[in-house]
């Protein structure tokens, strides 16, 4: 297998909050940075509006890594990052129990300037799904 097939199998999920983390991913455009082509960013309102199934689902459709960018305690919702923590608790046993290594599923905190910590944080889930190849759910 080609080098250049294998990224192509590592997808990247980023889901990024409107009011911190997706401000955060622009700021990397408008600085010229750039972040490996395997990246697929999500504007959302807030990650805890999405149910523990959802990422399982999306391992199981060949995201190999998914990154939650959210505004952490400074959530504009009142008691929506407690909510996404607790719940991501359950999807970590949930994949435990169906054998994914739970690196692939990462929650960090970017504000809306954060360009470096968006970048290592992108750099460094691409590093391990590199690594660790896609996952391969057995049938």
């Amino acid at each position: 297998m080609s080098p250049q097939v294998k990224k192509e199998e590592n997808k990247i999920l980023i889901l990024a909050t409107e009011t911190c983390a997706y401000p955060g991913a622009d700021s990397v455009g408008q600085s010229h940075s750039t972040y490996p082509a395997n990246t697929y960013i999500l504007r959302v309102k807030a990650p805890v509006l999405f149910p523990e199934s959802f990422y399982i689902d999306c391992f199981k459709k060949g995201i190999s890594g998914i990154i939650i960018m959210s505004c952490g305690e400074e959530c504009p919702y009142e008691g929506a990052y407690k909510a996404l923590a607790k719940r991501l608790d359950t999807v970590f046993k949930k994949m435990k129990a169906l054998g994914i290594n739970l690196k692939r599923l990462r929650l960090t905190a970017i504000c809306t300037v954060c360009n470096r910590a968006f970048l290592k944080e992108v750099n460094d889930m691409n590093q391990l799904v590199q690594e660790l190849g896609p996952h391969q759910f057995k049938a």
